[in-house]
């Protein structure tokens, strides 16, 4: 009996090593962690439950099988993050440059099987040269089984990918399904073609680092939503996200202690919109001020800033924030803001996850780039996004909301439950100038009559008042009260049942 238990733990450290000391201090000299010590970082201690661990590929073409490495190039298995269940597949680049193959793959679908079946998240940690190509249409195939793991998962459990090490080739699409992406500065690139195929095809020069780095994802393309300093400060963040999140679309998100009053009154509100209706504003001082104990978790912060999503908490309770930001391009919408709060906005309705959303939108961002590039269709996509929300959804508008952008803002034309406004709103299709313009055109020449115009436009309409008189703002509010009116509102909402007629999925304009 000794000797059993003297191999297993044998095998076992040898499995433990992966790809040999070597190879792990070559990981470490990149300032990489290896695919268990993230792991480590990421789960709470002694949490972790291996599964899989002396798997070992069935290649035997190209003189594979004289190497057999137990494990197969990814750790996976299931722990806690704070004491909630979570499911976590890590690549090892120790062995085989943590390359895919048939049972590579069938271990992380194995893992994400069993998270849909128990409702739990799946936190996948990607490092990994891409597919084996010893193995070739084998190695593809199982690419394949993982990619259908990520739809069938899509909403039922949530799905956060790490981008620790390289992601190229049809390795991307897998993290491309997952909620959310994060990014490792100067250690992580994905991109379909790498920079030699890119300078062959295209004859354009580029590094890996601009072709599909950190920087690039987050602030280019928005196909990663954070990219941080190092793996432990990554794994640090996820952990604080999945603190938002719910295991599954089966159970609401989690309730946190909280120390700060729902009734407290923010008097420095009362002053955030300057006298000059021109003049910008921070509206995350907003988001802060009205958050419990002021704790923001920003997604996308560096992608289409004109636009701000995130997470905050509201009497211990996860709630999706989606606010313009004036201090950028004047809270304008663009394709990518519209794009940006879109995802946001399906994410949390996929999960039960109330809205609330702070407006100051003067419009949607005019000009040819936008028009060529589809503005109608991306824009439509936030307001399909709203339409089709039916977790509880509250609306406060600060200033501006003019137009087609007033509607598309989470209205109560598109089912928001309640909609407040502060004094300083104006709800109009149009600014003052833009609409004496176009009513008064035969005064035009004349700067008093136009004057006198304008003043009495904006009298009329530069207010709150007339959308109130329509029910379409249902209490104009002080903005000290904010922080009161929100959480009253979202806890009469607690209860709020409402469903879309039966459709098997809908179309969304993509």
């Amino acid at each position: 009996m000794k000797d059993i238990l003297q191999e297993l733990e044998h095998r076992r450290n040898e499995a433990r090593l992966g790809g040999g000391q070597k190879r792990i201090d070559a990981q470490h000299a990149k300032g990489k962690l290896t695919a268990r010590e993230r792991i480590e970082l990421l789960l709470d201690e002694g949490s972790f439950e291996e599964y899989d661990m002396f798997v070992t590929h069935r290649c035997t073409d190209f003189g594979m099988e004289k190497s057999k490495p137990r494990g197969d190039g990814v750790v996976t298995g299931w722990g806690t993050i704070n004491g909630r269940m979570v499911y976590v597949f890590s690549q090892d680049f120790t062995v085989l440059g943590g390359s895919v193959s048939e049972t590579h793959a069938a271990k992380i679908c194995k893992i994400m099987d069993m998270a849909m079946q128990n409702g739990a998240p799946v936190i996948g940690i990607n490092d990994s040269g891409g597919a084996r190509i010893q193995e070739g249409v084998s190695s593809l195939a199982a690419y394949g089984e993982v990619f259908q793991r990520n739809i069938e998962a899509s909403g039922v459990v949530p799905q956060i990918s790490m981008i620790m090490g390289p992601c190229a080739g049809g390795a991307v699409y897998s993290p491309a399904m997952t909620d959310f992406i994060f990014m490792v500065k100067d250690s992580s690139y994905m991109f379909v073609t790498g920079p030699d195929v890119v300078k062959t095809v295209t004859n354009e020069q580029v590094t890996a680092e601009e072709l599909g780095g950190a920087t690039t994802h987050t602030r280019k393309s928005s196909v990663a939503d954070a990219a941080f300093e190092n793996d432990v400060e990554a794994l640090a963040e996820v952990r604080r996200l999945v603190d938002f999140l719910p295991l599954s679309n089966r159970e609401k998100p989690p309730v946190r202690p909280f120390y700060d009053s729902p009734d407290r009154i923010e008097e420095s509100l009362d002053t955030l919109i300057p006298d000059n209706p021109n003049k910008p504003y921070d509206m995350k001082e907003l988001i802060l001020k009205v958050a419990d104990e002021g704790d923001f978790y920003e997604i996308q912060e560096d992608f289409a800033k004109n636009i701000i999503t995130g997470f905050i908490r509201l009497e211990g309770q996860t709630v999706g924030v989606v606010a313009n930001q004036p201090m950028m391009l004047a809270g304008v919408l663009d394709i990518d803001s519209a794009r940006k709060a879109a995802r946001f906005v399906r994410f949390c309705d996929c999960f039960e996850i109330p809205l609330l959303t702070f407006v100051d939108v003067p419009g949607f961002l005019p000009g040819t780039g936008q028009e060529y590039n589809g503005v109608i269709k991306h824009g439509a996509k936030l307001l399909f996004a709203y339409g089709e929300a039916t977790v509880p959804k509250v609306t406060v508008i600060t200033r501006k909301a003019y137009g087609g952008a007033y509607v598309v803002m989470s209205s109560k034309h598109l089912r928001g439950d309640i909609n407040y406004a502060w004094p300083t709103s104006e709800i109009a299709v149009m600014g003052a100038k833009g609409a004496v313009e176009i009513i008064h055109r035969a005064d035009l020449g004349d700067a008093e009559k136009t004057a006198a115009h304008t003043k009495e436009y904006e009298d009329r309409f530069a207010n709150p008042f007339v959308a109130a008189e329509r029910g379409f703002i249902d209490e104009v509010i002080q903005p000290r009260s904010t922080r009161k009116r929100v959480c009253r509102a979202f806890a009469q909402l607690r209860t709020k049942r409402k469903q879309m007629p039966w459709k098997k999925h809908d179309n969304i304009p993509l």
